[in-house]
């Protein structure tokens, strides 16, 4: 286990989070399975069970999808008036499959600003990590 010298920015934690690496060190995964955070980075050791992403990642994907795709059916409608069943056919696929792949990096994101901010159980590492940087006299 190999301590982090420099710093981690909440912006770049987050980054690394949501490419679904760990915060602390950019190298293991943050990820057992598809939406299962690991336990521990299998690199530095870092613990990721106490985290509480919740049903938060969730809510920001609704967001971002609903708001992306709702006014490209509008457009398209007003535009083209395609057929019911061409809007179910392009549409229905289209929100699922950006939904499904937005979903994992969001929650790591969310676990990554958890992690630098300190919250939840973070709060015990981000003062071991604050320690282990700060000079001694």
């Amino acid at each position: 286990m190999t301590p982090i010298k420099d710093r981690i920015s909440l912006g770049k934690a987050m980054w690394r989070g949501f490419l679904g690496s760990c915060p602390n060190c950019g190298k293991g995964s943050l990820f057992g399975r598809f939406l299962k955070v690991a336990d521990h980075c299998e690199q530095c050791g870092e613990s990721f069970h106490h985290h509480r992403a919740d049903d938060f990642p969730a809510y920001l994907v609704i967001i971002v999808v609903g708001h992306s795709v709702v006014p490209a059916i509008l457009a398209v409608e007003v535009a083209y008036a395609p057929p019911p069943w061409l809007q179910l056919a392009i549409w229905l696929p289209l929100t699922l499959f950006s939904s499904l792949a937005l979903l994992q990096p969001t929650k790591g994101a969310i676990v990554g600003l958890q992690w630098q901010t300190g919250m939840h159980g973070f709060e015990r590492s981000k003062q071991r990590h604050l320690a282990e940087e700060t000079p001694r006299r």
